[in-house]
């Protein structure tokens, strides 16, 4: 369940553009809290500013106006190195094209963020961990597989697990059933579920409905600001979704 501390907040953010001689106003003055412990999607059709509001809040861009407050530190005037410091200590990423190395094993994918870390940890502190979060998402048995040799949906659980490998206040998901069949995108929804009864913050971005109902609250945006905001009436799980995908009999 969701906490009373705001781990996300914006005031009054805007995020401008130069496009030429043209300024495209991609935010244009968004103010919300995210707790720690909610599971939040963002939706919106394409230019409705969901993808700009992402990169703000994983600090890999900053706002033209406003404040961004990460677990109550502003970081909204950060330069480029302090932004990748954040980054690195306080979200996980998870992207719809998986983002992995392909000559590199899952248990290796997973320690990279690790590599970057303030904490130097021996070769063995660094499996353990690694050996942990793969655990979690299931994948006990593949940690020496290369990208190839898995499934899109196997691939997938090792971005989760590297997202994951940081102990991070947020994770972030941007479409991430967007390369997946409908089978495998209920699996992958599973495991943000139960990570997020775990107590673990997830927000995302999706155009797919079905997709955002497994969360606790949506978001719509619409021409860089926030039309809708409120929770999810009946979530979907996993189970459900499978039923539906089961073939009549």
């Amino acid at each position: 369940m969701a906490g009373n501390t705001a781990v996300v907040r914006l005031e009054d953010v805007h995020k401008t553009y130069r496009t030429g001689e043209v300024d495209v106003h991609a935010v244009r003055g968004v103010s919300l809290e995210i707790a720690r412990g909610e599971f939040v999607a963002f939706m919106g059709s394409s230019g409705s500013g969901k993808s700009t509001l992402m990169n703000l809040l994983g600090c890999l861009d900053r706002p033209t106006k406003g404040r961004y407050l990460l677990d109550g530190f502003d970081v909204s005037g950060l330069d480029r190195d302090q932004l990748a410091d954040i980054r690195n200590r306080k979200l996980g990423f998870v992207f719809q094209s998986f983002n992995l190395l392909a000559r590199t094993s899952a248990l290796e994918n997973v320690e990279l963020p690790l590599l970057y870390g303030e904490h130097r940890l021996t070769n063995a502190q660094l499996r353990a961990q690694a050996e942990k979060v793969l655990a979690a998402v299931g994948l006990t048995g593949r940690e020496d597989h290369h990208p190839s040799q898995l499934s899109g949906g196997q691939q997938q659980r090792v971005a989760i697990a590297r997202a994951l490998i940081n102990d991070p206040e947020v994770v972030l998901a941007d479409e991430p059933t967007g390369n997946l069949d409908s089978r495998t995108s209920a699996e992958i929804m599973d495991i943000f579920q139960k990570l997020n009864e775990r107590g673990i913050t997830i927000v995302m971005v999706t155009h797919e409905r079905d997709i955002a109902a497994y969360a606790r609250r949506n978001i719509m945006m619409r021409d860089g600001l926030v039309q809708i905001d409120r929770p999810v009436a009946r979530r979907l799980t996993a189970e459900e979704a499978a039923k539906k995908l089961e073939p009549p009999a």
